[in-house]
Formats: structure tokens, sequence, C-alpha cells
């Protein structure tokens, strides 16, 4: 039903009676400095009275001003702070004209002015309105961003503009057709959906009652009158259920409750009747009843005394509170055949989540500690405020990637992601689940062994995005696995994350630590076939005394495995064993030969030379053709030569590029061993394309005696390093039992020129 509003008390004068108004406001919020709002009061009055005209031909005059003190009624029930309700007081004073912001900063202060500068830029919706439908699609998508990434920075900018568009859709009865529709158009397409997503029960259920009041007439007049007819007969109704739930209450022993009727509103009648394709006698929930308990325990003992003295009706109940709605609203809801055989709805619910169904995220505005430049007031909340308007573009029509155009203007770099709780958590967007459990709590973290995303069990190297919720599957005891702390695994990419991981293990007996770490560097070594290594001398390599000391620091986590390869690169760098050399993979140095800093592609080195048609210099793309007995000569990829050549003699047609953009690769034998399965081989190819890494033959064979299978793969790397990464990666693969480096023939291959 829509609100009736409640009148400004008057003097004899017939102005509004700013002490007895303020009187009124303190019974809701308590003010910070009542002599400031009764100069802001004051001000605005003196602003609206001395106008030469009405801002609207169809408004009294002054009735800015009694809008403003309407809508700072509005925020009072809302319990806001002072700031916003002298920015509401003052908002149509600033819009039309007759105070600048800049004036409004002078005198009360730049938070107030910051809200109403923020509530005019919310204005472009209104003020490009068009009386049919609207915006086009994409001015409307404009200006919902800007309204959006403004309630980021502060939600009351968002609060102060729903009461607004509330005393608009109030007062419009009195104006043009053609005006109504417009405004009631605008604050059903985006005022009332935002004020459900934040969760503010009572002002959501009036805008809509208002706007299909106008966008929907004669539907609107027929259910007003059917419940008019009934009115009676349902207040006599609801009493004798208010006072047989009250006695069974306090039957069972609950003392402290509310029970009182609840009037169903005129839109969502209607919307039951078209969605369930029913007429009015069948919309159970015309006569309602809501019990308000003081917790959750209180709500489900209730239920089963209702449920015991009335027969339920079938596929007519919603737990709410054990799956909140998506805008956080939490209630019992059933429906029963009550006395006289009359359906029946009951909600059941505790006071304070009645009070956040009611006030929505101003239910905890004064608990959030909202100082100037306190934590509270961080990114955090706001993107939780924020999380509860992004899906209410499904109610706004379809707005394109307006949820993907909002994201990249909040913050590119971060995502936001949510507890099965529904708190916010805000990560890097290249965060996985182990990062989120590091960032809920360090124990989480500790004992993560799984994580699902919205429901499905995904895995722990899952990259997170924006919206989606997630969970966190423990064990009861236990510790990380040594494999996050592997880079190339991809489980663990925030600094926080990583740093308590190694805490962790720092925490452990050097001896384990000490021994694990020496386990994983041997076990590494060996797979890549790296032998005889100076131990003594890599660990002063890598900042370490002792071997052991090294072996400890691996173990604890300071110290990662691909550190240590790097730098037995670089340490035997300059050795004069072949053999070594080769099992190092260490880059050659520079040769002495004049090949013009040209790489022939897949041929090998050949002799090169600059073609003297098109003259190609660093930079050009160019390509190249096999002569007879005078090498590759380099041509323009566009030189009308190489042109006719490719058509002539496609053959003699090679790939060549530039010297600085050749990487020196080594050819690798490696054997996967796994248990059979279909699509192994494909899998395996995939992680070496996803790598980039080329392969030169491949050999597979099954023993189907005992159902395993080795893959012979020779690859080209760039290093022990890359090479390490790789054999992770395919380590992570189903049914794989090993990987490792073949030793024979190995360290004999040429090295080749990419």
């Amino acid at each position: 039903m829509v609100k009736v509003r409640e009148d400004q008390p008057l003097t004899n004068t017939g102005n509004v009676d700013i002490s007895l108004w303020l009187e009124r406001l303190e019974d809701d919020v308590a003010l910070r400095d009542v002599d400031e709002m009764r100069a802001v009061c004051e001000l605005a009055d003196h602003l609206a009275r001395t106008a030469e005209k009405p801002h609207k031909a169809w408004m009294e005059n002054g009735s800015s001003f009694r809008t403003g003190l309407e809508m700072a009624d509005i925020l009072g029930e809302l319990k806001l702070d002072q700031e916003t309700l002298e920015a509401a007081v003052l908002y149509r004073a600033v819009r039309e004209g007759r105070i600048s912001v800049e004036g409004v900063e002078k005198r009360f202060g730049g938070e107030v002015a910051k809200l109403i500068d923020g509530v005019l830029s919310m204005a472009a919706i209104s003020q490009q309105q068009a009386p049919s439908h609207g915006l086009s699609q994409h001015n409307q998508q404009d200006n919902l961003r800007k309204m959006l990434v403004t309630m980021i920075d502060d939600v009351r900018v968002a609060l102060i503009k729903i009461a607004e568009r509330t005393c608009a859709l109030r007062q419009v009865r009195e104006a043009p057709r053609e005006k109504r529709l417009q405004v009631a158009r605008e604050v059903f397409d985006i005022y009332a959906p935002l004020a459900h997503r934040l969760g503010i029960g009572h002002l959501k259920w009036e805008l809509e009652d208002l706007s299909f009041r106008y966008l929907h007439e004669e539907d609107y007049k027929a259910i007003a009158t059917m419940l008019a007819e009934k009115r009676l007969d349902r207040d006599r109704y609801i009493k004798e259920v208010v006072t047989t739930l009250e006695g069974l209450l306090e039957q069972q022993g609950i003392t402290r409750y509310q029970v009182d009727g609840r009037a169903k509103h005129i839109y969502s009648i209607w919307r039951k009747m078209k969605r369930k394709h029913i007429d009015f006698s069948q919309v159970y929930d015309v006569r309602a009843v809501r019990i308000l308990v003081p917790e959750v325990a209180d709500c489900y003992a209730a239920l089963g005394i209702v449920h015991s003295r009335w027969h339920h009706v079938p596929n007519e109940f919603d737990d709410y509170i054990a799956n909140p709605k998506k805008n956080g609203y939490q209630s019992l809801h059933t429906a029963l055949i009550g006395p006289e055989n009359k359906v029946l709805e009951i909600q059941i619910r505790t006071f304070a989540m009645h009070e956040d169904a009611e006030l929505g995220v101003c239910a905890h505005w004064r608990y959030k500690g909202h100082e100037v430049g306190g934590k509270s007031r961080g990114y955090e909340e706001k993107i939780a405020w924020l999380r509860q308007v992004l899906e209410w573009q499904d109610e706004v029509g379809d707005l394109g990637d307006l949820r993907e155009g909002l994201s990249s203007d909040v913050a590119p770099d971060r995502i936001y992601v949510f507890t099965p709780e529904g708190h916010v958590i805000d990560l890097p967007r290249v965060a996985t689940p182990i990062d989120f459990a590091y960032r809920v709590h360090t124990e989480v973290g500790h004992r993560c062994r799984g994580a699902k995303i919205n429901g499905r069990i995904v895995p722990l190297t899952y990259r997170l995005k924006t919206g989606h919720q997630v969970e966190i599957l423990t064990a009861t005891r236990g510790g990380p696995s040594r494999d996050w702390l592997n880079p190339s695994l991809g489980y663990v990419k925030t600094s926080r994350a990583r740093s308590k991981i190694q805490a962790w293990f720092k925490h452990q007996a050097r001896d384990q630590n000490l021994e694990e770490g020496r386990a994983l560097f041997e076990k590494e070594f060996k797979r890549l076939g790296v032998e005889g290594v100076d131990l003594p001398a890599l660990a002063k390599a890598v900042n370490y005394k002792t071997p052991d000391d090294m072996y400890a620091a691996i173990g604890a986590g300071d110290l990662r495995i691909g550190q240590v390869l790097h730098q037995a690169q670089q340490l035997f760098g300059d050795s004069d064993d072949t053999e070594q050399l080769d099992r190092l993979l260490t880059k050659p140095k520079p040769p002495s030969n004049k090949d013009d800093g040209i790489t022939v592609l897949g041929v090998g080195n050949l002799k090169t030379a600059m073609a003297n048609c098109c003259h190609p210099v660093p930079g050009d793309q160019i390509i190249g053709y096999i002569t007879q007995g005078r090498g590759v000569t380099v041509h323009r990829q566009d030189c009308p030569n190489i042109l006719q050549l490719r058509s002539e003699e496609p053959g003699r047609i090679v790939d060549v590029e530039w010297g600085s953009q050749a990487h020196s690769r080594y050819p690798v034998d490696i054997e996967i061993e796994a248990w059979d399965r279909s699509g192994l081989l494909r899998d395996v190819i995939q992680v070496l394309s996803h790598d980039r890494t080329n392969v030169l033959a491949i050999n597979t064979l099954t023993n189907k005696s005992d159902n395993l299978a080795r893959l012979k793969i020779t690859l080209e790397v760039e290093s022990l390093e890359s090479l390490g990464r790789i054999f992770s990666r395919i380590q992570q693969l189903p049914n794989v039992v090993d990987i490792k480096r073949l030793r024979d023939g190995a360290g004999k291959k040429k090295r080749v020129r990419s």
C-alpha cells in the first residue's frame, strides 16, 4: 500500500515550524549540532520563500524547502548522520540554482557539499530520461555507471537520491500526465530496484506502489478496490490470528515477541497474479502476519508452533534465513490453511532481521564508525554495498556489459569475492582459492585442502573472478603443502599468502626442513638429469654458507628451487666440462662468424645476404629465399621480387628473423610415465603448447600388462628453470606417475638456434 506521508508542523502564519520539526526529527536520530541543523533549515526556507517563482509550475511556492524536510524525514528514519540530513535539506536549493556548492561548503563544510555534488551527478539520469522509455541503451548505461561509481565513493549519495525521487513521486500527482509517466518510469526502472538491492524494504515497496499507480492506473485501482472491499473482514481475521499466535508463543516460553498484521503491497499482488497466472482470490498472502522474535532459534521454534497449529500449504515455504536473498534479506515465509479454512501467510524473523529488511545498509550505518578517514569507510565496505547493487541490472533491462564496464571503472587490479556468509573479500585479480583462504584467516589457509566456487568444486589453482562465492574445504589438522610455494604450479599469487606459508615452514624444526629441502633438491636435480654439481659453491651462489643451510632454506620456503637452478646455470656457465654444460643447458658464447645477425628458422645456421633489390634493415618484416650455392637471400616481405618468387618457387621460401629476436634453445629428451587413460597425450601436448614449447619428436608405448604408458618426448627448452616448470605442470596432470629427463644421448645433441 502507498505510504501516507506525515505533514510538517506549521506555525500560525502557515510556515513550517522548524523548532517542532527538529524535535520530531530527534525522535528518529540524535543530531550532532542542533543549532547547525536549524541554520541549514532557516537558510533553505529563506532561499525558497525569496525565489521569484516556483521551480515547477505544478508545485506550490516554497515546496522545495518542504521537499528538503521531507527528504530529511525519510533519511532520519534510516538513522543517517547529520551531514546527510543537512545535504538533503539543501539539495533542492542547490539544484535550482539558489545557492552554489561552494557556498554550501563555505557555510556548512566540505562533507555536506561533497554529498550534494554527488547527488547532482546522479541527476544526469533524470535530466536525460525521455517520457517513453528513457535514454538510449548506450547513454543510460553510461549514466548508470556514473551513478554506481558515485555510490562507491559514498553510499549516502545514493540514499539521498532515493529519498529525493521518493518525494518527487509523492508530489507528481498534480503534474501533467506525461510528467507523471516519466517520473514513474524512471523510479520503477532504476530507484525501486536500487532500494531493493540496498535492502531498504519500506522505501522499495512505496516506490513500487506509487510507480505502479501511474504506469498501470486501471490495474492499480482494480486491486485497491478489491482490497478495500475486504478490509474490514481481513482486519477482523488478522486480529483473531494475532491473538491466537501470542497465546501459542507464551505457552512455548517465548516471552519477547511482536506479532502484527502485514499489509500486502498492491504491486506485489499484481506481480504475483501475473507471474502465477492466478486471480486475486488465489493470492495467499493478502492475509499476512509477521512474527518477530529475539533469536534465530526462536524463529524455527515459532515455525514449529504455527505448523503444528495449522496445515502447511505444499510448495509455499521459503527459508531465507538459511538461504538469504541476494540483497541480504532473511526471514521464514510459510503459507497455511488458517482459521475458517482461509489461506494465511506468516513471516517469521528476528528483530535484527526485521531492521535489516526495513533499513538495509542503513541498519548498520551507525555501527560502522562513520568517522572521516576511518577504516570503516574503507573500500571493502563500499564494495560490500555495491555488491547488492550490481545484480539489479536484470530489473533495469538489458544494458549490455554494465557489470564488466563498472568493474573496470572501480578497480582494474582488484576482484571482489564473497564468503558463504556473504562477506566481501578483495584480492588481486590473479588470486586463487588459497590466496582467498589466507585472506580469510591464516589457519583456514594452512588447513585448506579444496575449494568450491558457487557450490562447484574447483582446483586450488583456479583463478577467482569478481562475484564468485568461495567456500574453502579444510582438514581438521595439518599444514600447507610445499608445492604451494612453487610458482610454476600457480597455487599462490599473493605475497600475503606466500609469506604466511613460508612462516609456517619456518616454525617447523630445522632438521625437518633440512631433510625435506634436501629431498626436494635431489628429486628436482635427479629428474632434470643434473649430477656432479659443486654443492658448496652452489650454496654460496644462493647466499648460504653450507649446503645444509641451503637445504633448510628450501624446506622452509625461503628459497625456491627455481632460484637454485638459475644459479646453477650462472655458476657453471664458464665451465670447460662439455657434458656438464649440456646437462645444465648453459647458453653458449656468441659465435664469431659473421651472419649479419640473421637466423634462419628450421634449417640451422646458413650463410645469409641482404637482397640488393629491397635492402632490408633491422625492424623490417623479412623473408628468406634459398639460392643455389649462395645461401639464403633476405628480402623485405613486401619486396616485388619475393612476391613473384613466392608464386614461382614456393618451396625455396623460408621464414627468417633478425638475430636480436633469436633465443638459444636446447633439445632435451624426457620420459613421462603414467597410468594409461583416454586423452593423456592430448593433455600433455596442451601443457607444452600453453608453455610455447617446441616438440621435436614424440613416441608413446603402453604396456597392457600393467596399463602403464611411457611417453618419450624431445623438447626444445631455453633453460633448466623452464624445463623444471614444464615438469611441474605435467606432474599435475591426472594419472601421471613420474617424469624425468633422459640422460643417455641428451648431452650429445647439438645446440640449435631458433
